[in-house]
């Protein structure tokens, strides 16, 4: 009787190990992190002149959400903002979200109000470098301002951002509006700022070339 209940004995365990390492692997697999993105940017971002939920990062979320995306996202934008101000902002964002990623979609504000072009480049490569000593992955959104500020000012603006990608070896994501801005239906009444039925085409935008650059990199 003893022989036949240590057979059994081992029976069992030979079928329950394998079930409790198929939910050691299930557990595993439900507490994999998400990635969390940080947007530090101004009104082009920030949902200027809409309610927040009609901007492009929070359909950005919700398409991401909607398909078990592993991202969120954190809302760092502010109307006006420089890249100054950023930097000010910027390591208390840090500190209080630990984004693994980081989009830098900041200057636009700077070449509106005629900043120095060397500091705005400096800037941004300071921008850079606090989100990397952070361990943040760091994405550089390109900004072009309207031609009418010259024409040698708009193009040493244009360049600084795939400047100082290269200086720094991070991705950029081409300028959102470059299209859209040809639409004046689907621009405000300032002829700057994105309408609401700009903002989805943004988001899908945005989406095609975050959502592989984000989960490529985890």
């Amino acid at each position: 009787m003893f022989v036949k209940f240590r057979y059994l004995f081992a029976f069992v365990l030979i079928i329950l190990i394998p079930f409790q390492a198929l939910s050691d692997q299930g557990e595993q697999g439900d507490t994999s992190e998400k990635a969390v993105l940080l947007i530090l940017g101004d009104s082009l971002s920030a949902a200027y002149g809409l309610q927040q939920h009609q901007g492009w990062v929070s359909l950005l979320q919700k398409m991401w959400k909607d398909d078990n995306i592993p991202i969120d996202i954190v809302n760092a934008a502010v109307s006006g903002e420089t890249t100054d101000g950023g930097l000010a902002r910027f390591p208390r964002l840090l500190d209080q979200h630990t984004p693994s990623h980081v989009l830098i979609e900041l200057g636009g504000n700077d070449g509106l109000q005629g900043h120095n072009i060397n500091k705005i480049k400096n800037n941004l490569n300071s921008l850079v470098n606090v989100a990397k000593e952070n361990n943040a992955v760091v994405f550089l959104q390109e900004m072009q301002i309207p031609s009418n500020y010259g024409r040698r000012y708009t193009q040493m603006f244009t360049q600084n951002f795939s400047k100082v990608a290269d200086e720094q070896d991070i991705a950029t994501i081409p300028f959102f509006l470059e299209e859209i801005a040809l639409h004046q239906e689907l621009m405000q009444n300032d002829g700057i700022h994105p309408n609401a039925e700009a903002q989805p085409l943004i988001a899908k935008f945005m989406d095609r070339h975050l959502r592989s650059l984000i989960l490529d990199v985890q």
